[in-house]
């Protein structure tokens, strides 16, 4: 990563603002913002330049690879629904690519996670912060909206426009410098950049620059009104030229240096004077200008933080700083646990509560389906991933380890092109964890085994459960294979095996919360019944279609509008289908049929 000087600034004189990094660090490519600058300033240039120039900045050092879980816990969804970039209650469109690599690569350093949880901290305490955390970000946009804005036609550029870029810039840096007063966290940083920026020499050309502009003389007029309010006499009294400006030269010394251009042969008009300076003094702006752009993508992190404790706040429900340890020193405890993807609906999130679970832990969850059992290991999946990157989980109180990944399997969808069939690709899918599972990662297994039948399910079941924990890593596996999970019970074969089951009410119905043990029963009977899989309904379809045979109608296919309301499926490309198969946690998924 490049981090050249520009002309007119001092590496050691401007400290980085950087809000994601314990140590301060430039991350962004200057070189490549530099050739974006270029563009930018002479002639205007798309968001989509700087975008990606954000999207490829380094980050602290990670060990997560988001291709084992970005997929099966909806990550782009989580983004778009409930870490969204608001201010003032309106949208803002982010850097995803950005935002999305910096919730999806947690930090290796213990330091860093810290050092985030404060900004957030302080930031959600402070009315204050927040009003001027989003003030600058607002001002941060409007200069890149100035970038933006496309140039003019006259040769040179249009000097209108970059004299407003220019005086962004001005007004962007004094902000920085006044904000943040008293601040204790990381914000303190931004301060520090823009009162060190304030007093650069580079920013007092801006300034000089800039006044001169506005203020390049003063014209003392006379003028005569007559009895009917209309200007009679207009009459100049005196000019007396800004002298206190560095830029200043006086009349005589401007005729002169233009005659000295001429007998050198140079014909240089006013206007490309002009330019040239305008170019001369953001050359000396250039790499504060571009640290900006640093700062506005490692600010849209934590605005993103802030709109999803927003969320929660609204529905009642809490929100927390992890506290997080080294490896191997603490387990999962996690209190009313919920499942942030739900903040977005009209209900309300249940919570849930996960005891003290062992380090290297296998945790079996049972229950009937549509009973909160793969919202609970996506929950689970989340809290681990927020907790690390350094914002809010979604839970009262969250203590977790510090892993080194973590691994999700919760949708194993069939291909016309897979190899094999149910089984084999069930095989497949554990293979794979245990290619790409590294020591220390979360595991995330929905319906371990489920594709064959239960005898040779529940042997290869064993197998898995029997190897995960050699490879020191936290294990929540659901299954519908209720006569393995009460045999593991009575004989567990490693020593932190876990039971966890849906919560049922007096009429059997899920309450979405869990509790220790193993469900004795799927309720498959009432999951049929709610969806007219009973005998008396397929024996009444039957009849029916005899009854039309007979009359001689002919088969006739119903159409999905005719079915039961409890029971009625769009289209896969219906209107109410997301145009990205991959990307359906806009429904239930108790609701899905899992296709193998």
């Amino acid at each position: 990563m490049t981090t050249s000087k520009a002309p007119g600034t001092s590496d050691d004189a401007v400290p980085v603002p950087d809000l994601l990094s314990a140590d301060a660090q430039v991350r962004v490519d200057l070189d490549e913002l530099h050739q974006t600058f270029a563009f930018a300033f002479a002639l205007g240039i798309s968001q989509d330049a700087f975008d990606r120039v954000l999207a490829v900045a380094a980050l602290p050092s990670s060990t997560w690879d988001r291709e084992d879980f970005e997929r099966d816990i909806f990550l782009e969804d989580l983004l778009t629904r409930a870490l969204r970039v608001r201010v003032g209650g309106r949208a803002v469109a982010p850097c995803l690519p950005y935002l999305l690599r910096a919730l999806s690569e947690p930090p290796r350093d213990l330091r860093v996670v810290t050092f985030r949880q404060r900004i957030l901290a302080e930031l959600s305490s402070s009315a204050d912060m927040r009003r001027d955390f989003e003030r600058v970000y607002g001002r941060l946009v409007a200069l890149r909206v100035a970038f933006c804005s496309e140039g003019g036609s006259r040769r040179g550029g249009d000097t209108h426009r970059r004299l407003e870029i220019l005086r962004t810039v001005q007004e962007v840096v004094l902000d920085l410098a006044e904000a943040f007063e008293g601040a204790s966290s990381g914000l303190l940083r931004i301060r520090e950049f823009g009162i060190a920026v304030r007093e650069s020499e580079a920013y007092q050309r801006l300034e000089a620059l800039l006044d001169h502009e506005r203020h390049l003389g003063t014209v003392d007029l006379r003028v005569r009104v007559g009895v009917d309010g209309t200007l009679r006499t207009f009459q100049i009294v005196r000019i007396r030229e800004n002298q206190q400006n560095p830029l200043h030269t006086s009349a005589i010394a401007r005729f002169f240096s233009r005659i000295r251009l001429f007998l050198r042969g140079y014909r240089v008009t006013p206007g490309e004077v002009g330019e040239r300076l305008l170019d001369d003094v953001f050359s000396g702006m250039e790499r504060p200008v571009a640290l900006l752009v640093q700062l506005l993508g490692d600010m849209e992190f934590y605005l993103a933080g802030l709109d999803l404790a927003d969320l929660a706040r609204d529905k009642g429900l809490p929100v927390c700083l992890a506290e997080l340890s080294p490896p191997g020193e603490a387990g999962i405890t996690i209190d009313r646990l919920y499942n942030p993807l739900l903040l977005a609906g009209k209900g309300k999130p249940v919570p849930s509560d996960l005891s003290t679970i062992h380090g290297d832990a296998v945790v079996v969850v049972t229950g009937p389906n549509s009973g909160g059992k793969t919202r609970l290991l996506q929950s689970i999946g989340f809290a681990q991933l927020l907790g690390q990157a350094g914002l809010f989980v979604t839970a009262e109180r969250a203590v977790l380890p510090q892993l080194s990944g973590m691994f999700v399997s919760l949708i194993e969808e069939a291909r016309s092109d897979q190899p094999e069939g149910q089984l084999g690709m069930e095989l497949l899918r554990i293979r794979r964890l245990f290619e790409e599972l590294a020591f220390g990662s979360l595991v995330l297994l929905d319906e371990l085994c489920s594709g064959t039948n239960p005898s040779e399910g529940e042997e290869i079941a064993r197998l898995v459960i029997s190897l995960l924990p050699e490879l020191k890593s936290p294990v929540f596996l659901t299954t519908h294979l209720l006569t393995l999970a009460s045999r593991l019970e009575e004989e567990p074969p490693v020593p932190h095996l876990e039971f966890l089951q849906v919560d049922l009410d007096e009429n059997e119905r899920p309450t979405y919360g869990f509790r220790p043990g193993v469900a004795r029963t799927s309720l498959a009977h009432k999951t049929a019944a709610r969806l007219g899989v009973t005998r008396d309904e397929l024996a009444e379809l039957i009849a029916r279609k005899k009854r039309a045979e007979s009359l001689g109608e002919g088969p006739k296919r119903r159409s999905s509008m005719d079915a039961p309301a409890s029971i009625r499926v769009k289209s896969r490309h219906g209107e109410d289908q997301p145009k990205n198969p991959r990307h359906r946690a806009a429904i239930p998924l108790g609701s899905r049929r899992r296709q193998r």
